[in-house]
């Protein structure tokens, strides 16, 4: 590889050519502040944050963008630079709603850390025209507040760029423009999947998740309520961050043990309802093989995911497995056969679960998602609505002891937890059916081919004398590439796990947000993810089918996978939508 040698601050430095100035200064551990930038998705130069001086050159030029060269001499921290920022940042305020004390972005907001930082307040502002804008609540899931939208363009990006939909972006121009759909509709009418990226992009509180712990709250309050809560694989691996944990530390423990002091009247694991997922989901693909069903067969864990198969490849509806999301498995079961079991009247119980993912707020509402009769799951919170319950209850969740789940419904297995990571239903799904296929023990439960947080992966498996050909996508761009090559003939598979998002529960739009400078620099998506592969190697059981928990909701209540009354509580059906219904 070819270097070059620059100066940064009078310090040499020698980096990769074709380098940005923003990038060879990392190396020096000088970190230049930015808002629009994030690395490969949204390099643009718009914000005007990263500005230096360079000797030689007639004005200050945008770190991010510009490409060292040899010999070059650049200064990020003159008196003019620090003037640019401070007259940026004056600018971006004179036009931004300042409520930051009701913000839900409050201390973990970028543009407000610039301000402390360079010493910006209300005085010396730019005073004029000021446009207010409606809150745009039309979706399920989440709200847009272009009040407080600095047009970084970072949601735009992710959104067409990664995810590949494409359905916000900048309208109008000059001091008009502002984020928003095609033809100014609320984001509910358009193809939004729900997806929360754009959430988790978003520099300020200019998008949010729709917030339901005042719901939350009232539920564990009243008497007439028995208010139990399941917990997502993913959620362990992200909530620590958002009490100052390093990004990759397991909270499992002090989880557990945060809702109980919450008030819920049980704690329970999705890990238990990713271990039916399995069963039933092992039992479709092999039934589909072995009956000459719908091929590939699609997983059906992620709701974004699964929206998006609606309305992008509504023609492949048929392929996806018609098992509900664990989330989903989970109610059902709670409210029929655990209601059952322990006497409660399944009207009065409230299943609320806490997930790494805005879409499954969208999901809980979705129809043929009640299959006792009543909801299945009451309330979706992300796991920083949690983050935010155990602040406002007073809890000091770092000095808590690490607790247990409830059970029974609070027992997982290693094949479980491993759903939270791009490639981890696979692997799951493959420890349950190959031995269902051979009748044989794996001698390695690691399909390790499956695992990594590569965009698309694929391995072809010998399983009883017949190749199975698998893939994995995480990101919905990656999952537009790989089923774009299933329908033209180039690609064959038998089985396919999708994910909505790039990584996988891990990074869903529900998860504590990391500022630009952390997104750009740390694999956050393979740090969350080690820590539930570690928990599963450490797991005394690691293969769904060996869930003592499990063997017995189907010796005593469902009969085998795939029976009529798991048809009924625990699969589902799917729509064919139109991209959108006002084009």
């Amino acid at each position: 590889m070819e270097y070059v040698n620059i100066k940064i601050n009078g310090v040499e430095i020698s980096a990769p050519a074709g380098s940005t100035i923003l990038e060879a200064a990392r190396l020096a551990n000088i970190e230049i502040p930015t808002l629009c930038y994030l690395k490969e998705i949204n390099e643009i130069g718009a914000c005007r944050m990263c500005v230096v001086e360079v000797k030689g050159a007639k004005s200050l030029v945008t770190a991010c963008v510009y490409p060292i060269n040899e010999g070059m001499e650049v200064y990020t921290n003159t008196p003019k630079v620090v003037s640019s920022r401070k007259k940026t940042l004056q600018l971006l305020l004179s036009n931004h709603d300042r409520k930051c004390l009701s913000c839900v972005r409050s201390g973990n907001c970028e543009l407000q850390k610039l301000c402390r930082d360079y010493k910006v307040d209300d005085e010396g502002l730019y005073d004029g025209e000021r446009i207010q804008y409606e809150l745009d609540t039309s979706a399920a899931h989440m709200v847009r507040d272009n009040n407080k939208c600095i047009l970084c363009r970072r949601c735009s990006a992710v959104c067409e760029k990664v995810q590949g939909i494409g359905v916000i972006g900048p309208n109008e121009r000059g001091f008009r423009t502002f984020i928003g759909s095609a033809f100014e509709m609320g984001l509910g009418e358009t193809s939004c999947v729900s997806c929360g990226q754009c959430i988790a992009a978003c520099p300020t509180g200019a998008i949010y998740e729709k917030d339901n712990t005042q719901e939350v709250f009232a539920a564990i309050a009243d008497p007439d309520k028995y208010v139990v809560v399941q917990t997502a694989p993913a959620v362990r691996a992200g909530l620590g961050e958002f009490f100052g944990y390093p990004i990759g530390t397991d909270v499992e423990g002090k989880l557990a043990a945060a809702l109980r002091r919450l008030g819920f009247d049980k704690v329970f694991d999705t890990n238990f309802s990713a271990d039916l997922t399995i069963m039933e989901e092992a039992n479709e693909f092999l039934d589909r093989v072995q009956n000459g069903g719908v091929l590939p067969m699609i997983t059906s864990c992620s709701p974004g995911w699964i929206k998006y198969c609606e309305h992008y490849f509504p023609d492949m509806t048929e392929n996806l497995s018609s098992c509900k999301s664990p989330q989903q498995m989970f109610g059902a079961i709670a409210k029929s056969y655990y209601a059952e079991k322990m006497g409660i009247d399944k009207e009065k119980m409230v299943v609320v679960s806490v997930m790494p993912c805005t879409a499954k707020k969208f999901e809980i509402g979705r129809d043929d998602e009640d299959g006792a009769g009543v909801p299945d799951v009451d309330f979706a919170i992300t796991t920083r609505e949690l983050g935010r319950m155990i602040e406002r209850a007073g809890i000091k969740f770092e000095t808590l002891p690490d607790e247990e789940f409830d059970l029974p419904l609070g027992l997982g297995t290693g094949a479980a937890v491993i759903f939270g990571a791009t490639g981890g239903v696979m692997e799951a799904a493959l420890r349950t059916a190959v031995e269902k296929l051979t009748g044989e023990e794996l001698a390695s439960l690691d399909f390790t081919d499956v695992r990594g947080t590569k965009g698309i992966k694929e391995a072809t498996y010998n399983v009883a004398g017949m190749d199975v050909k698998v893939a994995v996508a995480s990101g919905l761009g990656n999952a537009r590439e790989l089923l774009k090559k299933v329908q033209s003939g180039e690609a064959d598979y038998h089985f396919i796990e999708i994910m909505g998002c790039p990584g996988g529960c891990v990074n869903g739009g529900g998860q504590p947000q990391q500022p630009g400078y952390v997104r750009n620099t740390v694999d956050i998506r393979a740090k969350r993810a080690e820590v539930l592969y570690n928990i599963d190697k450490n797991n005394p059981i690691r293969k769904s089918h060996e869930n003592p928990a499990i063997i017995e909701l189907y010796d005593t209540y469902l009969g085998e996978p795939g029976s009529h009354r798991a048809h009924e509580l625990l699969h589902t059906t799917y729509v064919k939508r139109v991209v959108n219904k006002d084009l």
